[in-house]
Order: structure tokens, then sequence, then C-alpha cells
């Protein structure tokens, strides 16, 4: 099984590089926990989906660690590696966004695989829970059997402003029925609240709402479709073809409308951590010390 993590953004709002800012006072960054909790669950393989330039500042610092414990590759998120027949609008530099993202890795995984964010500490029990389903999916009758791992909305809140996250609506039998993104999230006392489209209304949310965190599980069926409905974006920019991005639940959740696939949500009561912003990073580093302390990670992962 493949991990494919997402490292190619670098932080506006956090002011650099997240990816590589060390959280542990050996030098560790989110990132190396999730590749070791993702080894642990049984995966033998990560490919970091990067800036092409950022190349040997990945390679010198994540992946000549981790390479004498899994394999690793590369693979770069260009604007140009595009749909036959397609071309970057004149004046585009912005990435085409995560769905595109996944796209660019269509050379380099061939097996089925998980997909986070380089950012995100997701915790043990979710890359478990991706193994479980990733050992076994595959597809029945053309429909490929992908899925998620949807997070508690209270767990995944900051104290330092706004956060977006895909909204899950999941039925009984725990299947993705739709995903909506909120762009604007926020604490409230006792709850959490986000902007609606009119831009001035606060709506609010439960705790408790199952949320996205751009962690999947794939099998290989999902490339074609992802050429096909890049297309289909790169057809109909709009009036922002400077901007426009092609998101990963927005992808998939038009394959799951078209009856290409369905997927599988399984929740966990982890709680995320992450650097949304540079006010975060103190609560980061302590609650990873917490669980170094506690005996869930080694003082040092890589010895």
């Amino acid at each position: 099984m493949t991990l494919v993590i997402l490292a190619a953004g670098m932080g506006s709002r956090y002011g650099g590089l997240k990816q590589l800012d060390p959280m542990t006072d050996n030098g560790e960054f989110i990132i190396d926990f999730s590749i070791f909790d993702a080894i642990r669950a049984g995966f033998d393989h990560v490919v970091f989906i990067i800036k092409e330039e950022n190349l040997e500042l990945f390679r010198e610092t994540v992946g000549n660690r981790v390479e004498k414990k899994i394999k690793v590759s590369y693979a770069f998120q260009k604007s140009d590696d595009i749909p036959a027949g397609f071309a970057v609008p004149e004046g585009r530099t912005k990435p085409w966004g995560t769905g595109h993202a996944i796209y660019c890795v269509r050379d380099v995984v061939k097996d089925n695989f998980a997909v986070i964010n380089a950012d995100d500490f997701y915790g043990r029990d979710t890359f478990m829970q991706l193994a479980k389903h990733l050992a076994t999916a595959d597809s029945t009758n053309g429909v490929a059997h992908h899925c998620m791992v949807g997070f508690r909305l209270g767990n995944t809140l900051t104290d330092f402003g706004t956060v977006s996250r895909g909204h899950c609506f999941v039925s009984a039998d725990g299947m993705l029925e739709s995903v909506v993104e909120r762009t604007k999230i926020t604490k409230k006392e006792g709850g959490a609240a986000y902007l609606d489209d009119d831009g001035e209304t606060w709506i609010d949310m439960s705790l408790d709402t199952i949320v996205s965190m751009n962690c999947w599980g794939f099998t290989p069926a999902i490339f074609d479709r992802l050429e096909a409905g890049m297309a289909k974006f790169l057809s109909n920019l709009g009036d922002n073809p400077l901007k426009a991005e092609y998101y990963l639940p927005g992808a998939v959740d038009a394959q799951r409308q078209e009856g290409a696939c369905d997927v599988k949500v399984y929740t966990t009561q982890s709680v995320w951590y992450g650097v949304t912003y540079a006010d975060d990073k103190p609560n980061v580093k302590a609650s990873i010390r917490a669980m170094i302390d506690a005996g869930e990670y080694p003082e040092k992962l890589w010895n």
C-alpha cells in the first residue's frame, strides 16, 4: 500500500513552508509522525507530491531519514500536467488544486493508496482504518470502492482563526452521501459556526459534525476518472481562469454521483493537530510531547 502526501502548497496564512517546521526537540516534523504511523499500519511506499524546486529540500530533510524504513518516491505538481487538448491560460501560475495533485501521481502509484495532507497530524487510528480498508479494496461491476476517514469537528478546530473543512453527510450504513465545503468555520462558546455564502450570516454547527480532513483511501481506478474530471473542469473555468481549482473532495463527489465509485466513511475520535496559523505551533508541540511521554511514540522516531 502507498501513502500519498500532499506537500506542494506553501502555508500562506502560516508564513512559510510549514510542512518542514520542526515540532520536536529532535527536529521531527508532523509529516514524520504520519509516515511513522503509516508504516506501523502496513504501508510500504510513500510518495511526496511537491513543487519541483523543493525536491532537494524534501530529500535532504524527510526523504533521507525515512528511506531506510519505507520506499520513497517524489511527484511534481506542474500546472502544465493536464489532459491532452488543453493549455494553461496565459498568466496562470497557481497550481490547479488537490484533485489535480492526485492526478499528477498517476505514473508513480500503481496500487491502492491513501492520501493525506503533509501538515496535519491524524493519529495512529486513522492509518489503521485506512490500511484495513485498502487491504481488500477493489471494484465491483465498474464501481470503485474508496474510503475516507472523518473527524469530529470539535477535534479539528483552532483557537486562532477560521478553518476550512468538508462537511460530510453520511448514510445510516456509513456511506458518504455528499461533502459540502465550509470555507470559514470558527469556534464559539459551546460549539462552532460557519460563514454562509452571503458572507454575513454565521450558521451554527455541532461539534459532533463529521468533517473531511483530506484523508482518503483510493484504488488506482480513480486516475482515469480524474483525467475525465480535469477535462470537464478545464472546459468550464468560468470567470476566474487564473485562480479556479479542481478540489479533491468535489472530484470524488462527482464520481460518486456518476456511479463510478462509492465511499465508505470511517470515523475516528483521534484529535487532529495542525499548524494552520503560526500561533498553533506551541500547542501542537506540547501535544506531541505529551504523546511521546505517554509512550505512544518513541523519543526519536527513526533510530
